[in-house]
């Protein structure tokens, strides 16, 4: 795979299979983690090589593609005029293998039972994450893409991710997660290292 910003180049050359477990990117500020995730997602174009999921190619299926994966980025905007059930609701929709009996659980551990009527727009940043959090582990996806899962998040809500994590480094599911270090114990099945 290739891909280059007008001012510098990211990745030249570059190649990568994702085991299942939980792949850490590790990187300093502007190194390309982020851009990485969105590589993986289908949302940002690379300007050459491909990507596939099990025998999914993006180029050939892109919805089947993005149905593999799930990824929101963080900074988005996109939901903010609906309540977080409705988005809850919206997701056996959009992933295959959504596991709805999870979610509640999920709710649970994340704190969002006080949060599921709410709008996107009245969350914190914190609260906005455990939403996507809690999709992520439900989603069902073979591949689940995680941007800096911890920022914002209460000493509580980290403790629970990482459990949640660490059951996931087992699984059969592959989880990667950009971020600037490693997520606590957490076992990794592999960590891309884009330097300092």
């Amino acid at each position: 795979m290739r891909f280059s910003y007008p001012e510098r180049e990211l990745f030249a050359h570059w190649s990568a299979a994702i085991a299942p477990g939980v792949t850490l990117v590790r990187g300093g500020d502007g190194r390309g983690k982020s851009t990485l995730l969105r590589l993986f997602a289908g949302a940002q174009a690379a300007d050459a090589g491909q990507l596939q999921i099990n025998d999914v190619r993006l180029e050939d299926q892109p919805a089947a593609y993005r149905r593999q994966v799930f990824w929101v980025d963080p900074r988005s905007d996109a939901f903010e005029k609906i309540t977080v059930l409705d988005y809850f609701k919206s997701l056996p929709g959009l992933y295959p293998q959504f596991d709805a009996q999870a979610l509640p659980a999920l709710i649970e551990g994340l704190s969002l039972g006080p949060h599921l009527e709410k709008f996107f727009y009245m969350l914190s940043t914190g609260s906005k994450r455990k939403v996507w959090l809690a999709a992520a582990f439900a989603s069902g996806t073979p591949l689940a893409l995680l941007d800096e899962p911890f920022a914002g998040l209460d000493k509580v809500s980290i403790n629970f991710v990482l459990a949640l994590l660490t059951q996931a480094a087992q699984g059969a599911r592959a989880w990667v997660l950009a971020d600037y270090q490693a997520p606590g114990d957490v076992p990794l099945a592999a960590t891309i290292d884009l330097g300092d």
